[in-house]
């Protein structure tokens, strides 16, 4: 890389199309706060066939509701699922009359939501109310199980076919079937599409990261790497504003999919990874992207130096390991890279798991879900500088433990403090948000130059595929407040922590070449000796005018 001109034009631009798409990444995944957001309901109001206006009676509509709506067991709110049989005309005279032993019934004739909040979402539209909420977590656990699915099937495409092909199409998935969601007949239908959606979703962050890498001189992966991650923290307030914007789920999902489409347009430009092309054996084709990033970096004259012999000659040993076939089997087959995939599985998934249980459910705060929407992408600004911080003075493995173990801390000092804090509590939540959010933007680049290239690809999708395990649990594991309100904040917090502790097992991976075979990881996990002689040879090659061995 640093041969053709190291971080020059090229990179500038192929990193920035590249992150682009990441402003409606983070809309994809958090998508379902507002698509499948609860509107304040209760049962509609139908009597007799008559139908009641409340607009006709001169006493307040609440006080009038109670007249057809019992108050919930807290005995402050209307119940959402329950009605009267009959009116209890009584109540409008004597507030404190007992009713307690009037016939109820469930909403039979459906429901009628607020429409201050939300214009229109998935629950609204098709009453994923009482008895079917537990559907409105299942939309997100199905759009979860598709990005899982991405993972796996995504990852090992394109070690075979390519990190640029597979991206392409992953951009015009998203825009098609994305949108597609958007004129869904059906709740099933919608499941169906986000499936699909997500799986399109897998495809363009693994390719995106991997072919950002793979262009990326050694010792810039770590600044280039976490400030491209803030495309995804301002997409989450992107997020926010078109929501409340718009308000109403089938616009809000086109706006947020559609634009994959100019995505998939530029996406033409980009250049295959030559490191793969080389690995692939398919090495002219390599030497054509080489000479057209020499040329748009402004250095035309590296193209006469590098020559398909050349381009051989520094890269033989990576070329005799690639004629060999791999599968994900040898992600566990030597011991260093069963010790960093085992590990890896565990930093993904308490990540993912941590994560989402604290950004999936922004209406149980108290506060307008825009607000918070806002705050918990805001939080994530800091979290990043934060990691970038980290990442390049303290290295991978002591930020990634570290982000692990605080949010750990946050979270169980949450469940010490009363119920009635809300704002501190709230305070102490996007804390933890901020911390899971600055191990997702550390694990991300630490996975990336773990492992190698001839199945670099496997590897993320392997590795994130846990990920997307955790973030399936997550929303599951509030159901256990029922047995034990903390319960929860125990779990999410017990998984960091053993988290943390894998993490502290990983090898080093600051200023280290990207390892292009399993020998080279190998190598990598003998040790920090083997690591910065591996680091000192190929500072001399490349000062020898033997830099493409960096690629």
């Amino acid at each position: 890389i640093t041969f053709v001109g190291g971080f020059g034009r090229f990179q500038w631009i192929h990193v920035t199309l590249i992150s682009l798409p990441g402003l409606l990444m983070a809309s994809q995944n958090l998508l379902n706060n507002f698509t499948a957001g609860i509107p304040a309901h209760h049962c509609r109001i139908l009597v007799n066939s008559t139908h009641y206006n409340l607009s006709n009676y001169e006493v307040p509509e609440e006080q009038l509701l109670q007249v057809f709506i019992p108050l919930d067991a807290s005995g402050t709110k209307l119940d959402r699922c329950r009605r009267y049989v009959q009116p209890q005309w009584q109540l409008l005279a004597n507030g404190s009359a007992n009713v307690s032993d009037a016939q109820t019934e469930s909403c039979v004739d459906g429901w009628t939501y607020e429409r201050t909040e939300f214009l229109s979402t998935i629950v609204s539209e098709w009453d994923l109310v009482c008895n079917l909420r537990p559907l409105k977590q299942m939309s997100q656990t199905v759009y979860m199980g598709g990005v899982l699915a991405g993972a796996i099937i995504y990852g090992g495409l394109s070690d075979r076919f390519g990190r640029r092909s597979v991206l392409i199409w992953s951009y015009f998935q998203v825009a098609c079937l994305g949108s597609c969601s958007a004129l869904s007949p059906s709740y099933s239908a919608y499941c169906i599409f986000r499936f699909l959606t997500g799986m399109a979703v897998s495809g363009v962050i693994l390719n995106g990261v991997s072919l950002k890498v793979e262009w990326i001189p050694t010792k810039t992966r770590t600044l280039v790497g976490t400030l491209t991650s803030f495309f995804f923290t301002f997409g989450q307030l992107v997020l926010a504003g078109l929501a409340y914007w718009l308000r109403d789920w089938r616009k809000l999902q086109v706006v947020v999919c559609a634009p994959h489409f100019l995505c998939f347009a530029y996406s033409w430009w980009y250049s295959e990874s030559a490191r793969w092309l080389v690995l692939k054996q398919r090495s002219g084709e390599a030497l054509k992207s080489l000479h057209r990033v020499a040329r748009i970096n402004g250095k035309p004259e590296m193209t006469e130096k590098i020559t398909l012999e050349v381009l051989q000659s520094h890269m033989n040993k990576e070329i005799e390991s690639s004629r060999s076939s791999y599968t994900a089997y040898d992600l566990l087959r030597t011991g260093g890279m069963r010790r960093i995939s085992v590990c890896l599985l565990a930093v993904w998934f308490s990540t993912s798991f941590a994560y989402y249980g604290l950004a999936m459910d922004l209406q149980k705060f108290g506060v307008s879900i825009y607000l918070m929407q806002v705050i918990f992408g805001a939080v994530d600004i800091p979290a990043k500088f934060f990691a970038l911080g980290m990442l390049t003075y303290f290295g991978r493995r002591v930020s990634q433990a570290t982000c692990l173990l605080l949010s750990a801390l946050i979270i169980f000092a949450n469940i010490f403090v009363p119920s009635d804090m809300q704002t501190l509590r709230t305070t102490l939540a996007c804390l933890g948000k901020a911390c899971t959010s600055a191990s997702f933007t550390t694990v991300y680049l630490y996975t990336g130059e773990l492992y190698p290239t001839v199945i670099r690809q496997t590897g993320m999708g392997f590795a994130s595929t846990m990920a997307r395990i955790g973030s399936m649990a997550a929303p599951a594991v509030l159901i256990l407040d029922e047995v034990f309100p903390a319960l929860p904040s125990i779990v999410y917090g017990g998984a960091a922590v053993v988290a943390g502790g894998f993490a502290c097992f990983l090898p080093e991976t600051l200023n280290v070449p990207l390892p292009d075979t399993i020998e080279d990881e190998e190598v990598v996990c003998d040790g920090g000796v083997a690591s910065k002689e591996g680091v000192a040879l190929k500072e001399m090659k490349e000062g020898e005018g033997a830099g493409l061995n960096a690629l």
